[in-house]
């Protein structure tokens, strides 16, 4: 090769290489993995935006369905609403300030839904504003992922782009399954998480069920010469009810003459645990905000009432959408594993709460 040619060769490799060093040392490499980054958010933002904005079109067409005549001033009003937690610095009464405002939360759902559609069915009503929470969490999600890009574009914050690239997939993954889970409650099918209600509603039978708290009833029925008195969310509707406030009245009522409090409830499942699979512990199961569980944990601690807990474990995605046969398995599984421990561990003659925890859609009773 000619020398000349050499030395062209040299010169040009020299100042690529220059070239290179400096973007680098400029930072441009790091803005293009920014771009890369941004442009990869954006589409998951898209898929986000889809499912916010077709949530809200099928709840709004629940509203119509059902009478209302203005659906979307319904839903801008259910959409946009907000809690604002109480304070948590001074932790004294914080549970009652907590669930006074969830109390005002749910009120105000129920009254929205009741005005706007007042021609709705009790059951109707309970659905509809399911299907208007779904929509709002899926709002939330869409408003919340899209202010973070825009922030770190606007402060050229490579770390926080970064880190929300790191976990859009899950972020989708959760938004698709919240946009699957509202056809489910839409049509009114049971869901995983009405494992409880199942459970208590297998072991009423066909005895009657009376109300003992806001969307919440009991039953009593006998077995092996003990009284059971079971407890669930008050069905077919979406509600999961006051299991709390209905075992602490209870639990009041009978002066704590109580042998055993056993609630059943599903659970999420870790990766590689199966489906259907059954745990047994202490403690109430019952995932709340807590102003629910204390109720249950408080009133078996004032009469010292051994507080039993069984759970089915699911994933999250099987907890709100249409109920697997893995889970109704599990559901008369438990059944016999609740009269075991009854058979076991109590004597004729005693009582024994059993409450059923979850959302209780297309399970009667």
């Amino acid at each position: 090769m000619p020398a000349g040619a050499a030395d062209w060769i040299t010169a040009i490799s020299n100042l690529a290489f220059m070239i290179i060093f400096l973007l680098i040392f400029l930072g441009f490499n790091q803005k293009f993995q920014v771009y890369i980054w941004g442009r990869n958010i954006r589409a998951r933002l898209a898929i986000l935006e889809r499912y916010a904005k077709e949530s809200r079109e099928k709840a709004e067409k629940m509203f119509s369905q059902a009478g209302a005549e203005k659906p979307k001033e319904a839903m801008d009003k259910l959409v946009e609403y907000f809690v604002i937690e109480p304070v948590s610095l001074e932790p004294t009464d914080i549970i009652r300030r907590l669930e006074h405002v969830l109390n005002i939360r749910e009120k105000r759902f129920k009254g929205v839904v009741e005005r706007f559609a007042p021609k709705a069915s009790e059951v109707e009503r309970s659905i509809i504003e399911t299907a208007a929470e779904i929509s709002a969490a899926l709002n939330f999600l869409y408003k919340i992922v899209r202010h973070y890009l825009l922030f770190g574009e606007k402060t050229n914050n490579w770390v926080l782009i970064m880190q929300l690239e790191l976990i859009m997939p899950q972020l989708v993954k959760m938004a698709e399954t919240y946009f699957k889970a509202m056809d489910t409650f839409i049509e009114g099918k049971p869901v995983g998480d009405g494992l409880g209600p199942l459970v208590a509603y297998r072991l009423i039978g066909t005895g009657n069920a009376r109300s003992i708290a806001e969307d919440t009833v009991m039953a009593e029925i006998g077995f092996e010469g003990r009284k059971l008195i079971v407890v669930k969310a008050k069905g077919p509707g979406s509600s999961v009810g006051k299991p709390g406030e209905a075992v602490a009245k209870i639990a009041e009522r009978l002066g704590g003459d109580l042998s055993m409090i056993i609630t059943v409830d599903a659970a999420l499942k870790l990766e590689g645990e199966e489906t259907g699979s059954i745990a047994e512990g202490s403690g109430a199961a019952i995932g709340d905000p807590g102003p629910e569980k204390i109720k249950i944990e408080r009133a078996a601690a004032r009469y010292n009432i051994p507080l039993r807990a069984i759970v089915v474990k699911m994933a999250m995605e099987e907890a709100i959408q249409e109920m697997k046969e893995e889970v109704v398995k599990a559901a008369d599984k438990v059944v016999d594993m609740i009269k075991d421990i009854i058979l076991s561990e109590t004597r004729e003659g005693d009582r024994i709460l059993i409450a059923g925890i979850g959302n209780t859609i297309g399970i009667a009773q």
